[in-house]
């Protein structure tokens, strides 16, 4: 038998029968959506990771270095996530944590919003509900194209398969045991994914004789591989492979940084902070998730792209296949099975932390609040589990056409959720003044400027302008509408006592 797909099938029954564990173990919503605050500092550290780096971690970065090596925005966007993850664990993860327990045992951030301010209009809790639906169906279909770029590439079936194969096997766990399933499962795709990309970059440096001597074949290859201010082209129409493209200049590169604004406002990411047992076991789990989880992935997945760069003897035709394709020339089958069983990983990891962060705001913001006011915690467990089956389906749907991009549906959600969410947690979090008025307007024009961004054919991240702006209208508005109530100020400031 293949080692390769023995391989997948033991990692693959692992990830069933924790969710079938977890399944007997969730008794309500808070179980199934925050497993019911009981996270440990390492199952939270390494779940926070596995949930941001999906498959664009393995497949989508690793095949923009492939492209580009330093050049273009590989190595910027690295700086800038590592930049931001870093700021995100060090002031918003302790302050949400203790904030939203504090407002009424929040449970997701259309909730928190609306405890935060006494919203009884609910408009926040609608508002941030309606544009976590629409960024997570791109964001999940990001998901959904990166295992079927996997399967297809390692087992050489077709793409539409192997998408209906991957969106099966993710949704199967998450049905099941919702969060819990999700965090444990993140623990263990955390650790192999960080451990692939570790072990495939230093074996490849080792074999190659160095950084020195991976930097001389790059420049031999285009001057530009390895000038992170240069602009490189990848795969021309006359067949011309890496070719200088003259310098990124700053809108590249402020757009590439810009990447590290987005962890402000990743509901899936929040979810994890909100989620650990105690604030005080914060620092523990920034430690081990910055160090383990985040530097040594980021870093090891740009040298896996340059390394596959002067590997192959021919170009790929598609870059973001270049993880897939070099572990299966490199490594023997067995290792290759479960350095791919990493990519795997990666793509659970994330997909099922977006269907549950979805099927959330439908079942708590949407069906209780609206349908079933007096629903039962029973009920609510069932309308969440059969939310995941749908939006599932849909992402899907958007998942189907062959051509999509892993990176380019990543970096749209990424930039949605950066521009709708961070400012109004920050503001939320750290400004006594900031009103109601003030979230309502932020996340209208910083959600509302990432959707029509695009259509200007600027050449600047849309997370750019729709943070910039976003920050802009709380600030006027929460000045110009009177400020907080007395209420919400008071607990600001209780909030802000806690150590």
């Amino acid at each position: 038998m293949n080692p390769t797909l023995v391989t997948f099938i033991a990692y693959l029954v692992v990830m069933i029968a924790i969710g079938l564990i977890t399944y007997r173990m969730t008794h309500t919503l808070s179980d199934y959506v925050l497993g019911g605050r009981k996270l440990n500092s390492w199952v939270t550290a390494f779940s926070a990771a596995a949930s941001d780096f999906s498959g664009w971690l393995l497949i989508g970065l690793p095949g923009a270095a492939y492209a580009a090596g330093l050049g273009t925005w590989s190595l910027w966007i690295a700086v800038g996530l590592a930049i931001g993850a870093m700021i995100n664990w060090q002031y918003v993860a302790k302050r949400l944590r203790i904030y939203t327990e504090y407002s009424n045992d929040s449970i997701t951030l259309p909730q928190f919003f609306e405890n935060r301010y006494r919203d009884k209009s609910h408009l926040l809790r609608v508002i941030s509900a309606l544009f976590i639906l629409a960024f997570f169906l791109f964001y999940t279909a990001s998901g959904l194209v990166a295992g079927a770029k996997l399967f297809q590439g390692t087992f050489d079936v077709s793409y539409h398969f192997s998408l209906t194969l991957g969106a099966i096997i993710i949704v199967a766990y998450t049905f099941l045991g919702g969060f819990l399933a999700v965090s444990i499962t993140d623990f263990i795709q955390g650790a192999l994914m960080s451990a692939a990309l570790a072990f495939t970059a230093i074996y490849g440096l080792i074999s190659i004789g160095g950084f020195g001597e991976l930097f001389n074949q790059l420049g031999s290859i285009d001057p530009s591989l390895i000038n992170a201010f240069a602009d490189t082209a990848y795969d021309q129409p006359n067949g011309v492979f890496w070719d200088s493209a003259g310098a990124i200049g700053a809108v590249g590169i402020i757009s590439a940084l810009a990447w590290g604004l987005g962890y402000f406002g990743q509901p899936h990411i929040l979810a994890r902070f909100m989620a650990i047992r105690s604030h005080k076991e914060i620092r523990k789990a920034r430690l081990i998730s910055v160090s383990l989880g985040l530097v040594i992935p980021l870093y090891g997945s740009l040298i896996v792209g340059m390394l596959g760069i002067v590997t192959f003897d021919q170009p790929l035709a598609d870059s973001e296949q270049v993880f897939i394709q070099l572990v299966q020339v490199v490594y023997n089958p067995w290792i290759a099975g479960i350095l791919l069983a990493a990519v795997l990983a990666a793509i659970m990891s994330t997909v099922d932390s977006q269907l549950l962060v979805s099927s959330s705001a439908l079942s708590e913001d949407f069906y209780r609040r609206y349908f079933r006011k007096q629903a039962s915690d029973k009920e609510l467990v069932w309308v969440g589990r059969i939310s995941v089956l749908v939006i599932a389906i849909v992402a899907v749907l958007i998942a189907w056409n062959e051509t999509s991009s892993v990176l380019n549906l990543v970096g749209y959600a990424w930039a949605g959720f950066g521009a709708t969410f961070g400012p109004p947690i920050l503001f939320s979090l750290f400004w006594r003044k900031t009103s109601r008025n003030g979230i309502v307007a932020g996340m209208l024009v910083g959600g509302l400027t990432v959707f029509i961004w695009p259509m200007t054919g600027s050449a600047l991240y849309e997370m750019v302008p729709g943070f910039a702006f976003s920050c802009i209208a709380i600030i006027i508005f929460s000045l110009l509408g009177g400020g907080p109530s007395k209420e919400v100020v008071e607990e600001y400031d209780k909030v802000a006592g806690v150590k």
